[in-house]
């Protein structure tokens, strides 16, 4: 039996789902920041058993086709600004204000390269030229650079610059700061995505190193002959030396956007609203008529880059993000306390409240359930930590605190989905993400939405969508005035190009799918080709169930809903329901790792396929 691993390393928790047929295994555990292999290996051996009823790590990985890997940690790096300094070298002196000429990218350009740029003269003797580069890279190392970015003004002057560099640096002390060359790193039409593309990859390249070089060493010592694979954002996957930093960017939340595309096309559904909320962003994405958005030239922050991706945008608002007081005024993220120390609840020494903190207090999460009991959770430290940081410097009770930072934690949410809602009144969310269900009614109700989707592996459902990838490569070359007999040429390069890259995948070019395109761009002819290994894919039960029934409460709990007012709520098991069993709201149901709440107006249905589908009447 071989069984295809998908992990989605979250800042917070990781997922992992474990597919063989139509089978699923899934649990979560506590991401590990210092060494994130630690919890790859953590959520692995808890899958190995559930699988074989003991711990059996080298059993799982003998009988496992693939392991699939997707990380939020460079998302979260870049939104909290978490990353090397870069240095960037260029001899094109209006080089950094065209790379910031907007509101949204100066800013990011400041806060990653800052005053850190080096300009060489466009012209001068070889002799003069190391001279500049040898003082600039000492300047900018010295001014603390740990990258460094190097942009010419065409690529014949990259290549100088990298000849000079090599000759007048020994290669010890070169390699202790690494330098990318722009044009080598990405082909596009554009100077400014090409660039950027650089400078992002550069800074996203230390986080996802540092993982992979423990991860394959680990996997090495159990004998694993397959390799680790990466998920991508453009929705494929390839091996570790066969991958970009800067394509790992947000490719957890196109996991969750595959995933939403089969709900979309399950429930025969026209607009859906993914949110993805994990414990430090919400990613956000759209599926319209079973179709996901993407963009040729992706977009992160604002900035264009040169590579293909999925339109899902990031928001630094999760089960994590800290909520505190500023001038007065509640505030929601972007900072996170991640998985180390966590909400101040987990009981690590955090000391900032989160919405994680919110909803225990609320009555909204049992301590006793929380990730299927398999942790304990600290309403103590919670109250101290609110009352410290929130209720205290508003001069307001407890209570009064609970609610609003609810209101300021919904309000959030909502925004960061809002302007994507149809007009038609026609759009689902579909909420997931250890946090999603919570607040994702609250939030739909401030939207104006009002259909409310939370799948059955809503807690791992990123990790879920990454079973719709398949490994795939693709290349591109400008063929702009190329005769019929020189894109000839170009396409059987190509395509030699796609028969290496795919034998190292594993698999001979006759066994993949082989998809040509031409395109134009900027004025310039494009030819692209696109090689796919197709690997096996899950299906989601359709249609509503035929009758339906009176759902089955397991008990009650008090949940607050107002400062003087808490309220007795049945709540659900979603496991134990039948499909097409219904109740109304106020409500709890509690799914497999994840809570979902149902406020007074909203009724739930049961689905066919056990997902949970909730209305608002009011």
């Amino acid at each position: 039996m071989e069984r295809l691993i998908n992990i989605d390393n979250g800042g917070t928790l990781t997922d992992i789902v474990v597919a063989s047929g139509t089978d699923f295994t899934f649990t979560k555990t506590l991401t590990t920041p210092v060494d994130l292999s630690q919890c790859l290996f953590d959520a692995m051996t808890k899958a190995s058993a559930q699988i074989y009823g003991d711990a059996n790590l080298a059993g799982l990985l003998h009988s496992t086709q693939h392991i699939r890997y997707s990380s939020t940690q460079g998302t979260n790096a870049l939104v909290q600004r978490k990353g090397p300094l870069i240095g960037l070298i260029t001899d094109d002196p209006t080089l950094p204000d065209s790379l910031g000429n907007s509101e949204e990218t100066a800013g990011l350009f400041n806060d990653l390269i800052g005053a850190r740029v080096g300009i060489i003269a466009a012209a001068g003797t070889p002799e003069d030229l190391a001279q500049q580069l040898v003082a600039e890279i000492n300047r900018l190392t010295t001014a603390g650079a740990e990258r460094l970015v190097v942009a010419g003004q065409s690529a014949e002057r990259e290549h100088l610059f990298k000849r000079t560099m090599l000759k007048n640096f020994p290669r010890h002390l070169l390699g202790s700061v690494p330098i990318l060359f722009s044009r080598e790193f990405a082909t596009d039409t554009s100077r400014q995505r090409q660039v950027w593309s650089g400078i992002l990859n550069s800074f996203l390249h230390p986080t996802v190193e540092r993982f992979l070089y423990s991860a394959e060493h680990r996997l090495r010592a159990y004998k694993v002959k397959n390799p680790l694979l990466i998920y991508r954002n453009d929705g494929a996957s390839s091996r570790v030396a066969k991958s970009v930093a800067l394509k790992t960017y947000s490719s957890g939340p196109r996991g969750g956007l595959e995933g939403t595309r089969a709900l979309a096309e399950a429930y025969g559904l026209d607009n859906v609203l993914m949110i993805d909320v994990g414990g430090t962003t919400t990613d956000v994405g759209a599926v319209a008529n079973s179709t996901i958005a993407v963009d040729r030239r992706g977009s992160i922050q604002g900035v264009d880059i040169s590579y293909e991706m999925s339109n899902v945008r990031s928001t630094g608002v999760g089960g994590s993000s800290i909520i505190a007081v500023h001038d007065g005024k509640i505030t929601v993220g972007p900072e996170s306390v991640g998985a180390a120390p966590g909400p101040a609840c987990f009981g690590f020494g955090g000391t900032s409240a989160t919405i994680t903190d919110v909803n225990l207090l609320l009555g909204v999460l049992d301590p006793a359930t929380y990730l299927n009991g398999e942790m304990a959770l600290d309403a103590e430290r919670s109250r101290a930590v609110i009352i410290k940081t929130v209720a205290d410097p508003l001069g307001i009770s407890l209570e009064e605190a609970l609610i609003l930072m609810e209101a300021s934690y919904s309000s959030h949410l909502a925004r960061s989905f809002a302007d994507l809602v149809s007009a038609t009144g026609d759009t689902t969310v579909a909420a997931f993400g250890g946090g999603g269900p919570m607040n994702a009614c609250s939030a739909a109700r401030i939207a104006r939405v009002h259909q409310v989707l939370v799948p059955r592996l809503a807690a791992v459902f990123s990790a879920y969508g990454i079973s719709f990838s398949d490994i795939a490569q693709s290349y591109e070359a400008n063929v702009t005035s190329f005769s019929p007999a020189e894109i000839g040429a170009v396409r059987t390069a190509l395509q030699a190009d796609a028969g290496k890259d795919m034998f190292q995948e594993g698999h001979d070019l006759s066994e993949c799918q082989l998809d040509w395109s031409t395109r134009v761009e900027d004025g310039e002819e494009i030819l692209a080709l696109k090689a796919t290994f197709r690997l096996p894919h899950p299906e989601i039960a359709n249609g509503a169930p035929a009758t339906a029934s009176i759902a089955v409460a397991a008990g009650t709990r008090q949940v607050r809903s107002t400062p003087t007012q808490v309220d007795t709520v049945a709540v659900y098991h979603l496991d134990e329901q039948k499909p097409g069993a219904t109740a109304a709201g106020p409500a709890i149901v509690e799914g497999p790792f994840f809570t979902a709440r149902v406020p007074l107006g909203w009724t739930l249905t049961v689905s066919t396929a056990g997902d949970l589908q909730l209305a608002d009447t009011l």
